[in-house]
């Protein structure tokens, strides 16, 4: 199955948030009470949905039930604006009565609807642990294919014709990168300027 590069970098975002979440200095399980206090503080975390949105999707931390598999399955194959409206996903989620409580109230941000539908695909992620080996396995044939669709192509076919500048020469992977580190940097000082500890 197919995982668009937008859900991709979030996946290893949110996993490194819940991780963080889970253990103290001591070693001690404090996730449970951990997620408790970010939830309280739902209020100022909004401000952090766009810029980064894996910081604030675990308050909604195993509050999903994920009924259709397939419709997010989906789901994770879409891109940033392409993504399904929160309403339509009403058949294929049902949310307990604490995480519907905290939806009504993202709900009501300009944002929310596109949040909600993101922190569903990234939870949805993380209770699948066999979809990183599904999506790195078609990563590498898409490589593969990349490869030998390059063969045999001279240096003048890299403009291919219709305005589209080939991948190796746009710079669109440094650009992503540099991008996805500065929302990471700014969303770390914004985190720690509200008393939450800086990750190392």
């Amino acid at each position: 199955m197919p995982i668009s590069p937008f859900f991709h970098n979030l996946r290893v975002a949110y996993q490194a948030e819940i991780n963080d979440l889970t253990f103290d200095s001591e070693g001690q399980d404090v996730l449970v009470k951990r997620l408790k206090e970010r939830r309280k503080e739902l209020g100022f975390l909004l401000q952090m949905m766009e810029l980064s949105p894996e910081m604030v999707a675990v308050i909604f931390h195993q509050g999903f039930e994920f009924k259709k598999p397939a419709v997010m399955d989906q789901l994770l194959s879409q891109e940033s604006a392409c993504l399904p409206a929160w309403g339509s996903l009403a058949d294929a989620i049902v949310l307990p009565d604490w995480a519907q409580e905290l939806s009504r109230t993202v709900l009501k941000e300009p944002r929310g609807d596109w949040f909600l539908t993101v922190a569903a695909g990234l939870e949805y992620m993380y209770s699948q642990p066999g979809l990183d080996t599904a999506e790195h396995d078609g990563a590498e044939e898409g490589e593969e294919s990349d490869e030998t669709a390059g063969e045999g192509t001279s240096q003048g076919d890299d403009d291919m014709g219709d305005g589209r500048v080939s991948r190796s020469d746009s710079g669109s992977d440094g650009d992503d990168d540099r991008s996805h580190k500065a929302r990471e940097a700014a969303a770390a000082d914004w985190m720690a300027e509200q008393g939450f500890d800086r990750k190392e």
